[in-house]
């Protein structure tokens, strides 16, 4: 019996706060995968700072002490689930936010799965069709669990 590799993915800060601090409704399919290791979620350094950076904005800070976690705990996920590659370089298409150009740029070096609810990347998913990569808000839609194709 053939082992199918796991897909490639991409996942912006919002979706890891989603999985991690939030526990989002949406993200419990997105969890299941990355611990069967049906996912291999790509990251680089850089997404990891910008994350530790976000984990003290002040309203995360108490979210995550009404949660009862700290920082190193959600940083700890992150650890524990990406595999932290090497920066890529630019896409062939820029975003308009261009804090959300890594994960684009990242996405389009693998020909992967992006998931992100930043509304900058969303408006590009057909363009980034063009060359492989599949944008959406919620990994639901791309393991078709979900039956609204909201993107």
């Amino acid at each position: 019996m053939t082992e199918i590799a796991p897909q490639t993915i991409v996942l912006d800060t919002n979706i890891v706060l989603d999985l991690w601090l939030y526990v989002d409704p949406a993200t419990p399919d997105l969890l299941e995968a990355l611990t069967a290791q049906r996912v291999d979620w790509v990251a680089t350094q850089a997404m990891r700072d910008e994350l530790e950076r976000v984990l003290t904005y002040p309203h995360i800070v108490l979210r995550m002490h009404k949660s009862g976690l700290v920082a190193k705990d959600v940083l700890a996920q992150f650890d524990r689930f990406a595999r932290v590659v090497p920066v890529a370089d630019r896409a062939p298409y820029v975003c308009k936010d261009l804090d959300d150009q890594k994960f684009i740029d990242l996405a389009c070096v693998y020909s992967c799965w992006l998931v992100s609810k930043d509304k900058a990347v969303l408006t590009m998913r057909n363009r980034l069709a063009r060359i492989g990569v599949s944008v959406v808000s919620r990994f639901a839609v791309l393991v078709g669990l979900d039956a609204r194709a909201n993107g």
